[in-house]
């Protein structure tokens, strides 16, 4: 046998007879690859696995924490503080950098870590002839030229070229999302332009033997075979960053331009007034210890960690945080059919018995259901069909539902058990005399046995199979009241039937019957002889069932301004009537027309295109790549391979839990219980996690306004030497004051309408025109009241020594943060509103806090505050309830404003620009 053959990865082997290919692949179809010959072809083509993106390390993954443009203005205070000798500050910054960086790094490591627990697979034993003997060994040894045995239940190990086959059906939704099996054989195909899902000669890694045997040659192992090749186009796809990280840089670039210019400014003054290095640098530190948001990293990995949490309990994991927030910017959603909208369960929903109409109802595999028809017609005797249900038929099902054998004869076992009969029972009690085996050559299986029928004991041959060649073959139909008439009385009424079933998405198969009493010895002899003049018993409609929560969830996704479109390797007409059961929208549109369109024709008819039939992994890349330039921010949703590239690419990539292994790598988060209505509530959290980064921001932000303008001002009119708080002051107050506002932020329950606004525009950035306006006005209502506060307090003001005007503003400053965030955790909502009670629960921690600060001895000398008498107190609550009132008052303004009836034109958002954002 020769020793070297070609690497042909993208051969047409379809297209060339088994002779042929076994001859270019050198190998031998009885004898197989001798262990040497398999040996060498193992080290030249590698193992036969898909390879994975290698994890990054933990301190590659700190390192990016720690190349946070917040975290890095800290490092700078931190080393700054260290050099003139402040060291308490110094400290206080670094520990809240390391906080910052392990707690993301912490995130993002439990995030993979529970991805990879869900990666896990076992690596499956196939059958192998080698040196003329079968073996059996881990699939990862196969190699091009290998002879494999294949049976149903088998998972196809590499692709390959089939050599022989015995009724054999492959389970290709993996691959190609169709979601029958698919008939295969080893009969040449008459050309090499065939799409993936007709190659009825090949069968590919990862796909799933539903019937039969079969034995093949590998032709492509590893990253070669299909699956492989998709794999690899995942390096291609360049992750994104998601708006959310966009969005925090830019705002960033705003906050560094806005301290690094008031602390030059500051420390120009200070020069100029001559003051010394040391003064000059403490007030430059104290400007950007006031304008450096240091809880905003931490915030954001908290409130995303938190939004991960409740995506974990909601059976989501998320991959990285940020894709928390990327889910409640979501405009539109394309998902793949197959396993996640439908149930991947073939399922019997419709009955054409003697030319009556039954409904049968149940979901998936369960055996609970019923047959109902029409009020006032008797009860029909189903016998003759349970028969054909049964013992046409060869897979089991028990009960508990697991399937073993043909998903498609799986529902007729169920339908008959639903008719009350049991499908192991009735075939141990009449067993085959004879057989004509279902081949897709003919498409049809006939089996004849001994039945009771009418009270006595007949020979008879049941039939099943396309409603089109049973027909052919009928001489006669049963009619109502198991009349027999000619089949050209009913053939059109049969072929009406068919086409309406079709019309609907089901997959029609066809029953028929004959009595041979008397004939045994000739039909076992030539039972192919006897498929004909047959009398024809009835159809049923089967379909893989949409999951009972997928139509209330397109409705919620519709209802929230999200576009949803099924993208699916059915037939066109299929997914056509499970889109219009589901409503996704108009319009539907099959891989080669889809193929034919350029780029900007499809971009045109899109929003009138919400169903797409027959698409290759290239097409589902090309529709998320088009939506995205469209501005759309694209979930993809899917559980088989074909899905992979696709996933990567969107800006959410969902992959279910019971999908592919390389689609779990490729996607961004993993539904574990593959449930489509999950991804709904995904959404519904991601926009309130979004909304509580808003509101976060709002408060953050206004107080750091604040602080600005009180150390600009400050320094500019020499108030207090031109240092309003000391360093440490600062950071108090962002580290035991802002942190319980913050809690109450984090912890306040959605809006109620939350899923009836229509998505946030990606482009438009957190630090919008209107969002800064606002910022700065709260910023400066809090800047006025605290500098009042300190202007009119009794006593003298100094930086050497604790004054009452300073601890006068420190205290204003606390209790109007405190009551800010109780007023600005909603907007443009009172922020008064219930639940109320669990929030003051939270801020009077903080204020406890502030007197602690203001009264217990070590705290004075740390922080350099001084006691307050109770009447200053007094003052200083009344000046800090100016800012939640000035803070309602405008609210209410503002909804005031906007509380008329929005024109027809006039969405939500549009109404009410805060909420927009």
């Amino acid at each position: 046998m020769a020793t070297t053959e070609p690497t042909q990865a993208q051969t047409a082997w379809h297209a060339q007879d088994t002779d042929a290919v076994v001859s270019a692949l050198a190998s031998d179809r009885l004898a197989g690859l001798t262990v040497g010959e398999a040996d060498e072809r193992r080290r030249r083509h590698g193992p036969n696995e898909i390879a994975s993106e290698p994890a990054p390390s933990t301190w590659a993954i700190a390192l990016q924490q720690l190349r946070d443009l917040m975290n890095l203005m800290l490092v700078a205070v931190a080393v700054v503080s260290v050099v003139i000798g402040e060291v308490p500050t110094a400290i206080i910054v670094a520990a809240l950098v390391v906080l910052n960086v392990v707690l993301g790094t912490q995130q993002e490591l439990k995030a993979r870590a529970s991805v990879d627990a869900l990666a896990k697979m076992q690596t499956p034993q196939v059958r192998v002839t080698r040196d003329g003997a079968l073996e059996q060994f881990a699939a990862t040894e196969l190699v091009p030229g290998d002879i494999v045995h294949l049976e149903a239940g088998d998972v196809v190990p590499a692709d390959g070229r089939l050599l022989t086959s015995a009724t054999l059906e492959a389970q290709e939704a993996a691959l190609t999302g169709e979601s029958a099996p698919v008939p295969k054989d080893p009969q040449t195909l008459d050309t090499a332009e065939v799409p993936l899902g007709d190659r009825s000669n090949m069968v590919f890694q990862n796909t799933s033997v539903t019937r039969g045997t079969a034995t093949m040659v590998v032709t492509e192992t590893g990253m070669h075979t299909q699956m492989g090749q998709i794999a690899s186009m995942l390096s291609a796809v360049a992750p994104s960053k998601s708006p959310l990280q966009r969005e925090l840089n830019s705002l960033t670039k705003v906050l560094g331009i806005i301290a690094w210019t008031a602390v030059a400014l500051i420390v120009v003054l200070g020069v100029i007034r001559g003051q010394s290095l040391t003064t000059v640098l403490l007030l430059g530190i104290s400007m950007g210890v006031s304008a450096i948001p240091t809880g905003l990293p931490t915030f954001v990995q908290a409130m995303l960690a938190f939004g991960a949490r409740q995506l974990a309990e909601a059976k989501a994991v998320v991959k990285n945080l940020t894709d928390v927030e990327t889910l409640g910017a979501t405009s539109a959603i394309n998902s793949d059919k197959t396993g996640t909208l439908t149930m991947n369960q073939m399922t019997a929903r419709s009955l054409y018995f003697h030319c009556r109409w039954y409904t049968v109802d149940g979901e998936g595999y369960s055996k609970t259901g019923r047959i109902t028809h029409v009020a006032g017609e008797a009860v029909p005797d189903f016998t003759l069909l349970a028969y054909g249900l049964c013992l046409d038929s060869d897979a089991t099902v028990s009960d508990t539902g697991e399937v073993v054998g043909d998903p498609t004869e799986a529902a007729l076992v169920v339908l008959a058990a639903k008719v009350g009969v049991d499908a192991p029972l009735t075939r141990q009690t009449y067993p085959r005399v004879a057989e004509v085996p279902f081949d897709s050559a003919y498409k049809f299986m006939a089996t004849f046995h001994h039945l009771q029928v009418d009270g006595s004991t007949r020979f008879v041959e049941l039939v099943k199979g396309g409603p089109d060649v049973v027909l052919a073959r009928c001489a006669t139909a049963y009619r109502p009241g198991r009349q027999v008439a000619a089949l050209d009385e009913v053939r059109e009424e049969l072929t009406a039937a068919n086409r309406t079933m079709s019309e609907k998405g089901l997959r029609v198969l066809a029953f028929a019957a004959r009595r041979l009493d008397g004939q045994e010895v000739e039909a076992a002899a030539d039972p192919m002889s006897f498929v004909e003049d047959l009398t024809f018993v009835g159809m049923v409609g089967i379909i893989d069932p949409l999951r009972p929560e997928a139509i209330d969830a397109v409705r919620t996704a519709h209802t929230a301004g999200i576009d949803v479109r099924m993208i699916t390797g059915d037939h066109a007409i299929t997914a056509s009537a499970i889109g219009a059961e589901l409503g996704l929208g108009p319009g539907a549109i099959g891989g080669p027309e889809l193929q034919a369109m350029t780029d900007e024709d499809l971009a045109v008819a899109l929003p009138n295109l919400h169903v797409f039939g027959r698409v290759t992994p290239q097409d589902k890349l090309r529709l998320a790549d088009i939506m995205q330039k469209g501005g759309a921010v694209v979930a993809m949703t899917g559980d088989a391979v074909n899905d992979a590239a696709a996933l990567k690419k969107a800006d959410i990539g969902v992959a279910m839990g019971s999908g592919s292994e390389v689609t779990k790598q490729a996607g961004k988060m993993i539904l574990t219980d593959d449930n489509f209505g999950t991804l709904i509530t995904a959404i519904r959290l991601g926009r309130n996690i979004y909304e509580k980064i808003v509101s976060y921001i709002r408060y953050q932000m206004s107080k750091l306004f604040s602080l600005v303008l009180l150390f600009l001002v400050a320094s500019i009119f020499d108030i207090n030497d031109g240092v309003a708080l000391t360093p440490l002051m600062v950071l108090f107050q962002h580290f035991f004051i802002t942190l319980f506002p913050v809690a109450v932020i984090m912890l306040d329950p959605p809006a109620p309408d939350l899923m009836n606004k229509p998505p946030r525009d990606p482009q438009m950035p957190i630090a919008n025109r209107r969002a800064f306006v606002q910022w700065l006005a709260y910023g400066v209502l809090q800047f006025a009241v605290t500098l009042a506060a300190m202007l009119l307090a009794p006593g003298d003001m100094s930086t050497t020594e604790a004054s009452v005007p300073m601890t006068t503003a420190f205290v204003v400053l606390s209790f109007g943060s405190i009551l800010a965030g109780l007023v600005m955790r909603r907007d443009p909502e009172s922020g008064l509103t219930a639940p109320i009670l669990g929030a003051l629960k939270i801020l009077s921690v903080p204020v406890v806090v502030t007197v602690f600060a203001v009264e217990i001895g070590f705290l004075q000398d740390l922080l350099m505050t001084t006691s307050l008498t109770g009447a200053q107190w007094l003052a200083c609550l009344g000046w800090s309830l100016i800012i939640p009132i000035v803070v309602e008052a405008e609210k209410a303004v503002r909804r005031r404003l906007h509380s008329a009836p929005p024109t027809p034109m006039t969405t939500p958002a549009a109404v009410d620009p805060q909420r927009a954002r």
